[in-house]
């Protein structure tokens, strides 16, 4: 049987069900070839330059990797040509990217966390881009960056699709159009992604825990409660052992859950509280909850569902507690009470 590439699995996904428009599996592609070629300069490394600070700094006030730059650079110039696109929003940029008038103008706007983990790329760890499609509203206003902010501030329900890539040994593009979630693999050789997994499911309960402990005097009392009944034990209130994982790249951490179940944290704590949290509702929160939502698991701030939040600008912040959906209720649950 002929393998089944990303183009293939859209084109069948759109004949067969008519719930991928020709523009927006035009948009996917463009997007996964724009992940090749971000796979290909991290797997250069050393050899083309790229490790290392840029010597700038994004609109979040974090240094600039060389990488996050190169890599904001290709999603751009990738996308911008292909008329399936009405606007772009990137973690890196302070406003929205319009379409430049020499190109067509789509139905659809596009954001994205280019480099996801950016910590990671000079000790050579996974690293991954999480992006999120979203339709363009019809009265939306794109005469300017300034004006076209307004027409990105959609629920995260409102995502038509969402995936990221994960750059590790493998190259892989996961990847959700609102019926479940769908893995590929880049074949280096036939520079492709091929389908090598339908139908990802998130076992409802697990044994791993990902959370960066440094912050724990900072927590919230929910969140001190639940690590401590998880790291207690057999002996404590929950019955059994946990293992603690952190990569500290959302994409490591959210693809493991993907694989094997988990729940991932990054709690509202008391140094982040004028912030509204770690995590980019936009670029990370919502993309990563939408797919983890369509793999049966569940997203929450701790106090409300991340796909249902209002947003109110472009680079807002939330807590994000998501994965397996027994652990998830539990420790939502904590702050309920």
């Amino acid at each position: 049987m002929a393998q089944r590439t990303l183009a293939r699995y859209l084109t069948e996904e759109h004949r067969n069900k008519g719930r991928i428009p020709a523009n927006l599996k035009f948009l996917i592609e463009v997007v996964a070839r724009a992940c090749q070629a971000i796979s290909i300069a991290i797997g250069k490394g050393g050899l083309g330059g790229v490790l290392g600070e840029a010597g700038s700094d994004n609109i979040q006030g974090e240094a600039q990797k060389k990488l996050d730059v190169l890599s904001n650079e290709i999603l751009l110039e990738a996308n911008e040509w292909g008329g399936h696109l009405a606007a772009m929003a990137s973690e890196e940029m302070d406003l929205p990217h319009l379409v430049p008038h020499r190109f067509p103008k789509g139905e659809y706007l596009l954001t994205f966390d280019p480099l996801d983990g950016s910590s990671n790329i000079d000790v050579n760890v996974s690293i991954g881009t999480i992006f999120s499609v979203l339709k363009c509203p019809d009265n939306a206003d794109l005469s300017t960056p300034e004006a076209a902010e307004q027409a990105f501030l959609q629920p995260g329900t409102a995502q038509v699709a969402a995936g990221y890539a994960v750059y590790g040994p493998t190259t892989l593009l996961v990847l959700s159009v609102g019926d479940g979630v769908v893995v590929f693999t880049l074949d280096r050789e036939q520079g492709q992604f091929v389908l090598t997994q339908e139908n990802v499911q998130i076992p409802a309960d697990t044994k791993e825990f990902a959370i960066n402990m440094s912050n724990q005097r900072f927590w919230e009392a929910p969140v001190q409660r639940y690590v401590a009944e998880m790291v207690a034990g057999k002996g404590g209130p929950l019955g059994k052992d946990y293992n603690m994982r952190w990569v500290a790249s959302m994409v490591a951490d959210v693809h493991r859950i993907m694989t094997r179940g988990g729940i991932f944290m990054y709690p509202m704590d008391s140094k982040m509280q004028a912030q509204g949290g770690k995590l980019r509702l936009m670029y990370e929160a919502n993309p990563m909850a939408f797919l983890i939502e369509q793999a049966g698991g569940r997203a929450t701030t701790g106090r409300r569902r991340i796909l249902d939040i209002a947003p109110e600008k472009l680079h807002q912040r939330v807590p994000v507690i998501l994965g397996s959906r027994n652990e998830v209720d539990r420790v939502t649950g904590y702050h309920d009470n």
